[in-house]
């Protein structure tokens, strides 16, 4: 039965957020032969731990709701992002520590699979407030052993930032004042306070070199309907949040790729000749919204533009925006999902039989754990990537130009390198070029295992189910190893 039918069966309801997770996952096992009980194993989550605190603000205690979930321990720590929403729930913590587990796995970071969040609207306090709340959901979570640098390890999400992941750091310090490495306990901190470059921008610049990897195999291009080369592409963008904004960016500046479209809260812009991303990011800054930029036009239902014919379309914001009441009219010819869950199983299932093929959250959006492996790495290692072979790197290639140009005045010819070319060969690579390169080699080789799974299987129709198998597998090498 596909997950359509099912869907059916269960009076055409659409699947919540944990339920699609669970739908997708067992349209993956289905094609596996795992032993008995790992794959209830495996599909469960652990343990989640829910914690109600009271705040002294405003004259008054406030009492807030938070949760932590661990969904697979098969390595440990375990990894996961806090978010900050009125609509955090159990539900969604525990889908989303499901995929981290899953996600984790298919781009080999040696993590288990985590997520909390915290029940509140970040935008009703103001700094020192919110400063508050932090270090106590804070203290909540660490004294249980759910922020540890090797036990449970944090990272921004929804609502949260570098600010926030510098006062749980500092939290935890203060309550653990021997640990030595007090600073891997959560990533995603500011520069400053033990965090590593280019981590901001890192799942929107995986979403870049996703793309880029995707458009290196003719045939998948095909697969997809499409002509041409990344830069030929027109995209809408559904959410300009740290995400969409970074992937939009970098689509456009670097790649030469067109935004068409741009979708938020208050409306959506378009323009077939394409959006300045930036004018676009400052105008919501200054005025909280995408109504009444001037240089595009404007519609005041979203979901206008969603619809629009695109060729690629990167939901960026929150899950099940693409769901059965909207995947018919969905007109694009790849999605590639830079937020988590923006498809749900049943508009996937009608998605698919139209032939669109999506690029899975799962792996679209794993830039930021893998740069918040190195955070962790580098926190552990107390040393910043390149400072011991930067310098090194430059010795060794003025070295070979010297000799070059001592060769050539020994055979009488006058020869020397361009200064731009000099520049850039003598120049060691510093800690974000060293980011960025393990980023696109992660994003590369976990796309070439998901690729070789869909094509090389016959029963294998789409990425995703691609994706869940390769991660599946590898959970349970893992759990096989500990002698499951």
């Amino acid at each position: 039965m596909s997950v359509l039918d099912v869907i059916e069966v269960q009076e055409m309801s659409e699947p919540s957020f944990r339920e699609s997770v669970d739908l997708m996952f067992n349209r993956a096992v289905a094609l596996m032969d795992l032993a008995p009980g790992l794959e209830e194993k495996i599909r469960v989550c652990n343990a989640t731990y829910t914690v109600r605190f009271g705040v002294r603000l405003r004259g008054k205690v406030q009492t807030f709701t938070g949760y932590r979930s661990v969904h697979s321990d098969h390595m440990e720590p375990v990894k996961g992002g806090i978010r900050y929403a009125l609509s955090v729930h159990q539900d969604e913590v525990e889908a989303l520590a499901a995929l981290m587990t899953y996600k984790c796995a298919l781009v080999e970071a040696p993590f288990g699979g985590s997520k909390g969040g915290l029940c509140i609207d970040p935008r009703m306090y103001d700094e020192h407030e919110l400063e508050q709340i932090t270090r106590r959901f804070a203290y909540e979570l660490a004294k249980r052993d759910l922020i540890h640098p090797s036990q449970n390890v944090p990272a921004p999400d929804m609502g949260t930032g570098e600010r926030e992941m510098a006062w749980i750091a500092d939290q935890y310090a203060r309550m653990n004042t021997t640990d030595i490495n007090a600073k891997a306990c959560v990533t995603g901190k500011p520069l400053n306070a033990g965090g590593i470059a280019g981590r901001v921008e890192a799942t929107g610049r995986g979403v870049q070199y996703a793309l880029r990897e995707f458009f290196r195999h003719p045939a998948d291009i095909a697969a997809a309907n499409l002509v041409g080369k990344l830069g030929d592409q027109r995209i809408i963008v559904q959410g300009l949040g740290n995400v969409g904004y970074h992937a939009a960016k970098f689509l456009s500046e670097e790649d030469g790729a067109k935004i068409i479209g741009i979708i938020e809260h208050d409306g959506a812009l378009h323009d077939p000749e394409g959006l300045n991303v930036d004018a676009v990011r400052d105008w919501i800054v200054k005025h909280g919204g995408v109504e009444g930029y001037p240089d595009a036009v404007h519609a005041k239902e979203g979901a206008e533009v969603l619809e629009e014919a695109c060729d690629i379309l990167i939901p960026a914001a929150l899950e099940g925006v693409i769901n059965l009441t909207n995947a018919e009219r969905i007109n694009a010819k790849l999605i590639i999902e830079a937020a988590n869950g923006p498809v749900t199983a049943g508009a996937d299932d009608i998605l698919r039989k139209k032939g669109v093929v999506i690029i899975p959250d799962m792996y679209a959006n794993a830039g930021g754990v893998t740069v918040s492996y190195f955070e962790w790495v580098k926190n552990l290692s107390h040393i910043r990537f390149g400072r011991m072979q930067r310098r090194q790197e430059e010795a060794r290639h003025q070295l070979v130009i010297d000799e070059l140009e001592q060769l050539s005045e020994v055979m009488g010819r006058t020869w020397s390198v361009s200064d731009g070319f000099r520049e850039k060969y003598l120049r060691g690579a510093d800690e974000l070029e060293l980011v960025r390169s393990g980023l696109d080699d992660t994003m590369r080789i976990a796309y070439q295992a998901m690729r070789t799974v869909w094509h090389g299987r016959d029963d294998v129709e789409d990425l995703r189910t691609a994706a869940y198998l390769v991660a599946i597998e590898k959970v349970a090498a893992s759990y096989r190893a500990k002698g499951l």
